[in-house]
């Protein structure tokens, strides 16, 4: 057990040094003693799409806000590096500690530790899949589920009436992520109701505009008709669009898009009816974020799941949001 602890800590002392460039204000103790000042360890998933841009950016501008000493380390899409960026939070003796996990598997024994040594943790924008809740204070972000169902939902009342049938393509996030697993779940939670549609073709995309286009151009090519494609993410999506156009198709006409997220690039394509319909999901989480590692760290009671508000958009509404468009 000794020789454990001690490999794990080493690591993390190695890894400490490197992170110290990953972003983030570098100016403080790194430690949750000799000032009041408040130590968060944040742990990002990558920067594999804008929206995940523009939650890092409203993360790193809320802590600069609230004179929080921000360690910040990018996960490069890798379950081990998160794993390990937290453990050298842990080194460092950080205040508060919170990530978007990569996937949802896998985290109860960095999280034991970060209990054992009395930091607590904080989920954002994902879930993990541990029975024991215990392990972190709260999850801060979107539900999934109800995402998937929005897209399902507009979906069942574009085609209501209709019966002939509506051939879906999918384009899924990263495997084993919280939102790929979920956004699917809700949309065929709804679909399933009316037998006309089917998902004729499933593959993912991993959130990434390039991988989207890609994905899209398999499909276009092994599947014969395209009604409808529900990507869950907007680059995805935006991706997509530039293999439908390359294939002589109009998107939004030709094949009808539904997309997640409400990006300003993906908002865009729907101004321009090249998308048909997005479910919000918004990135700013960091004012939000703030306040409750302030309360954390302080002790305070705080509700185990927190929503952030969003809405829906169809093409008329996107026109009318973009001018005032933060992200």
């Amino acid at each position: 057990m000794l020789k454990k602890i001690s490999a794990a800590m080493v690591g993390g002392l190695l890894l400490a040094s490197t992170l110290a460039g990953c972003g983030g204000d570098d100016g403080g103790s790194g430690s949750g003693g000799g000032d009041d000042k408040i130590t968060l360890g944040f742990s990002q998933v990558g920067a594999e799409s804008g929206w995940r841009t523009a939650n890092t950016k409203s993360i790193q501008e809320a802590a600069a806000a609230e004179g929080i000493d921000l360690k910040f380390s990018d996960a490069q899409g890798k379950q081990e590096k998160q794993i390990e960026a937290i453990r050298s939070f842990i080194t460092q003796r950080v205040d508060v500690i919170a990530f978007s996990p990569v996937v949802e598997s896998g985290w109860d024994p960095v999280l034991k530790e970060a209990k054992d040594a009395g930091i607590p943790v904080i989920l954002t924008d994902r879930a993990v899949d541990s029975k024991d809740t215990s392990l972190y204070k709260t999850f801060l972000g979107s539900d999934f589920v109800e995402e998937g169902k929005k897209a399902g939902d507009w979906l069942a009342k574009e085609y209501q009436g209709k019966s002939d049938p509506v051939n879906i393509v999918e384009l899924q996030g990263t495997p084993g992520a919280a939102p790929a697993i979920d956004r699917k779940t809700g949309f065929e939670e709804v679909i399933k109701t009316d037998p006309k549609f089917k998902i004729v073709a499933s593959q993912t995309g991993k959130f990434e505009r390039t991988s989207g286009k890609q994905t899209m151009e398999t499909f276009l090519q092994s599947v014969k008709d395209i009604d409808v494609l529900y990507a869950h993410n907007d680059d995805m999506g935006l991706g997509a669009i530039e293999a439908i156009e390359a294939a002589g198709k109009k998107p939004g006409t030709d094949i009808k898009i539904i997309t997640v997220d409400a990006v300003k690039d993906g908002m865009t394509a729907l101004s321009e009816n090249k998308i048909n319909f997005i479910v919000e999901c918004s990135p700013l989480l960091g004012p939000q974020l703030m306040q409750l590692v302030k309360k954390v760290k302080n002790s305070e009671e705080v509700p185990t799941r927190i929503l952030t508000e969003e809405t829906t958009f169809t093409p008329e509404q996107a026109k009318a949001a973009l001018p005032d468009r933060k992200y």
